[in-house]
Order: structure tokens, then C-alpha cells, then sequence
């Protein structure tokens, strides 16, 4: 029996060495994350010839994943602090929506943002404005901070035509439509509670998280501009949304034609260009013009802002791929397995099954597209013989997939540089946060499951 879940009691052990490397003995995060993925691949038996290789494998897939949308984002979000852009969409949400309403501003452009855009495009693009906010609300960055990040990782957990929602679909054969329909129909109360709910009960558990201003260097130096120096909103919405309309386009085009699996022609170069990668260049370069050359900047002082924004960036890079090296080693040594044997033959509701196996691959494994993917093969016998509804087991799968955010996930240090939290601090904000966009999700699904 102990062996069946020894690989489970080796993940906690080496959560517990991480945070006693962090917190006790205040070594480099990165450094701590690279020591415990060495540690952790020992424990389970990999061979040491491998353990490495999977290292380097681990921070390979995870910064080749996202390495080229943050340095794109942090320069689109640099030229729209730097040419104005940023103050000026500050300025008029917080006239529109009013001081005492400026979390639901943050909350509702986020959501719509977060519906087009994966959650790391969404971060790097919202985090200048959502600083710039704060700053001109004189708030704290967390206090918009949790309601922003609830809904871009809602819309990433639950909706199309994010890949985890569209790939379970896919497998287990469910109506792309109805999971588009019944995520709606959760996401929204969902966020409510994860977000402005949610925040206030933040605010008496970790007060002194509340002070802080955020990691602002993570930024670069800031500017402070009067508001009849900046640009017009339209100018400056449209800058911070290209890579928003871009994707949208291409995605509505996908959906209307079916994904094909190697579009050509016109259909090639909409997908080519919807691409994340692509379209944060192509916003990047129209940022150059309107932000910078159009504002009357020279060519090098706007080269200079795109310097200055990679600059700060380079440790929360090494951090975000040390935890996708630690991934890797969970990955590669075998703890996906065991939790599938230990579900096999189960006679549960897929909707509950499908919420828990995900639940506890991500918990283990720290991705959450790798547990909701790994959940299909687990719970899809159990589907053959079952009347239930595919579209909920779809977002039941997609919720536990995005519960209690880790040290093995590359979110919890992206949350934790951007608001300069202490670990105990993004625990109770970033991974409770997670735990009760999951729980919300699986309760509001069940309760669905009564009438459909």
C-alpha cells in the first residue's frame, strides 16, 4: 500500500524542502527550485543520467511556452506606460466606473480580455494598467490585483477557445457549443465570488499584503504623465486590445471552419497570425508607431523603452522556468501513473471524478493543462455507460484543473514577483484564490447537473 502512494508522499516532501529552502535558509527562489526538481527526481528513482536532461526538458517546454509572449507583452505594456497610453486608460475607468466601483471596471476588462487571450498574454498585457490604476485610485496593486487575475484564469480554466476546455472537448466528444454555453453560465458568478468576493475576505487574512505597491521594477522605471499629455483613449484602448481583436478574429474563424488541422491560403495566414506570438509582434509594432513615433519620440528613445522593459524581467523568467523544470521531474517520474491507478475502476459520477482526478494531478503535477488532459484517459471509460451530460464532465475537468496554484506551477511565481508577496502572502492570496475558483466551479456545475 505505501508504495502505491509513495510517489504522492515524495511531492510533498519536496514541497516542504522548497519552502524550507526559501523561507528558512532565504536562498535564490530559482536556485531552491532547481536543488528541489534534483532532489525530488532522486527520491522517485529516475536515473541520475536523466534528471537533468528533464531539467533543462522542463524549462525548455515551459519558457519556449511563454518566453516569447512575455518579452512581447512586457514591451507592449512598456511603450503603453511610456508613451501615456497607460494613464490615459486609467484615467477614464476610473471617471467612467467611479472610485468606489474601480474593482469591477478591472474585473469586466479582464474577463472580456481574458476570453480571447491566454492567462500569461492577459498578465503581462493588464499588469501596467492595472499598476497604473492603482497608482492613480490610490489602492492597493492586490486589491485589483485578485479580481483581475480571478478572471483571466477563470476564462482559462472554463471557456473556449482556451486549449484545455477545447482539447477535453475534443477527446471526450462533447458539443463545442453547449461548453461555451455552460462556462458562460459558471464563469460569471464564478468570478464574482473569486474576485470582488473574495478580496475582501483577502483583506483580513493577509492585511499587510494590502500595503504593498507591487514589484513595480518588474516594470521598469515609471513615467508620470498629466492626463492633456497623453493620447486619446481610442488610441491608447485599441494599442493595449490588438492582440485581443487579432486572436479573436482568428479564433471565430476556427470556429466557424472547423480547425482544420493545417489550414492553407487565407485560412493559413488568419491562423498564422492569430497566433499569440504573432500577434503580440504585430501589436507591438503598431505600439512603436502610436505610443512612441506618433507621440513624437525618436527611433532610439523608443528602442530604448523596449530595453528598458526586457531588462527587469530576467530573473522572473529563470523563476517561472525553475518551476516548469520541477513540473518536468513530477511529470517524468511517474506521479501522473499513480493517481491514475489509484482512480482506475472507480464507480463515482464522472462530473465529480473528472473534478477530482484533475484536482489532484494538478495538485501533484502543478499544470493545469497537463492534469486535464491526463484526466481524460482516466475517467473516459466511465462515460461509455454513463447518460451524463459531456459538456459539464468538460468543465468539471477544466475546474479541478486550476485548483490550489503551487510552487510547482509557473502561475504562483508569476502572481508572487509581479505583487512582491512574501510565499506565506501568495499562499493565502494566489493559491486560495485558485482553490476557490475550483470549488465554486464544481458546485455550481453539480447544481446544473440536477436539471440537464
Amino acid at each position: 500500500m505505501f508504495s502505491d502512494i509513495a510517489p504522492l508522499l515524495i511531492v510533498a516532501v519536496a514541497i516542504i524542502l522548497l519552502l524550507g529552502l526559501i523561507m528558512w535558509l532565504k536562498l535564490n527562489t530559482f536556485v531552491s527550485l532547481i536543488i528541489t526538481a534534483m532532489v525530488t527526481g532522486i527520491m522517485l528513482g529516475m536515473p541520475l543520467s536523466k534528471i537533468i536532461g528533464t531539467i533543462e526538458t522542463g524549462m525548455g517546454s515551459t519558457l519556449g511556452h511563454i518566453a516569447l509572449i512575455f518579452g512581447l507583452g512586457a514591451m507592449l505594456g512598456k511603450l503603453l506606460a511610456d508613451g501615456g497610453g497607460a494613464t490615459r486608460i486609467a484615467h477614464t475607468l476610473i471617471n467612467k466606473f467611479g472610485q468606489k466601483r474601480i474593482q469591477w471596471a478591472v474585473v469586466t476588462a479582464s474577463f472580456i480580455i481574458g476570453i480571447a487571450l491566454f492567462f500569461e498574454v492577459g498578465l503581462v498585457l493588464l499588469i501596467p494598467i492595472v499598476f497604473t490604476i492603482a497608482k492613480e485610485s490610490k489602492v492597493s496593486t492586490l486589491y485589483l490585483g485578485i479580481p483581475m487575475t480571478a478572471a483571466l484564469s477563470v476564462t482559462h480554466g472554463f471557456l473556449p477557445p482556451h486549449p484545455g476546455p477545447v482539447m477535453i472537448a475534443k477527446e471526450f466528444g462533447a458539443e463545442i457549443g453547449q461548453v461555451l454555453i455552460f462556462g458562460i453560465i459558471v464563469a460569471i458568478p464564478v468570478t464574482i465570488i473569486a474576485g470582488p468576493i473574495f478580496t475582501k475576505f483577502a483583506r483580513k487574512i493577509i492585511p499587510e499584503a494590502f500595503t504593498k505597491s507591487g514589484d513595480l521594477a518588474s516594470l521598469g522605471k515609471q513615467k508620470s504623465f498629466k492626463i492633456e499629455e497623453t493620447p486619446g483613449f481610442a488610441i491608447s484602448a485599441l494599442t493595449a486590445l490588438l492582440p485581443v481583436f487579432i486572436m479573436l478574429v482568428s479564433t471565430v474563424v476556427d470556429l466557424v471552419t472547423g480547425s482544420p488541422e493545417n489550414p492553407e491560403g487565407i485560412l493559413g495566414f488568419i491562423s498564422f497570425i492569430g497566433e499569440a506570438g504573432t500577434a503580440m509582434l504585430i501589436s507591438v509594432l503598431f505600439a512603436i508607431y502610436s505610443m512612441g513615433i506618433n507621440r513624437g519620440y525618436k527611433v532610439n528613445q523608443v528602442m530604448d523603452t523596449l530595453t528598458n522593459a526586457i531588462y527587469p524581467i530576467g530573473m522572473m523568467l529563470l523563476i517561472i522556468g525553475g518551476g516548469g523544470a520541477f513540473k518536468q521531474i513530477l511529470i517524468d517520474g511517474g506521479v501522473g501513473k499513480t493517481v491514475e491507478e489509484l482512480f482506475t475502476g472507480s464507480a463515482m459520477s464522472p462530473i465529480l471524478l473528472a473534478w477530482i482526478v484533475a484536482a489532484v494531478l494538478r495538485i501533484s503535477l502543478g499544470s493545469a493543462t497537463v492534469a486535464a488532459i491526463s484526466t481524460v484517459g482516466i475517467v473516459m471509460p466511465l462515460l461509455e455507460s454513463s447518460d451524463v451530460n459531456l459538456a459539464l464532465v468538460v468543465l468539471a475537468t477544466g475546474a479541478g484543473s486550476v485548483i490550489a496554484s503551487h510552487v510547482n506551477d509557473a502561475g504562483f511565481w508569476m502572481f508572487k514577483e509581479y505583487f512582491g508577496l512574501t510565499m506565506k502572502e501568495t499562499f493565502l492570496s494566489w493559491t486560495l484564490l485558485e482553490t476557490v475558483i475550483s470549488v465554486s466551479g464544481i458546485i455550481f456545475l453539480l447544481f446544473i447537473s440536477l436539471f440537464v
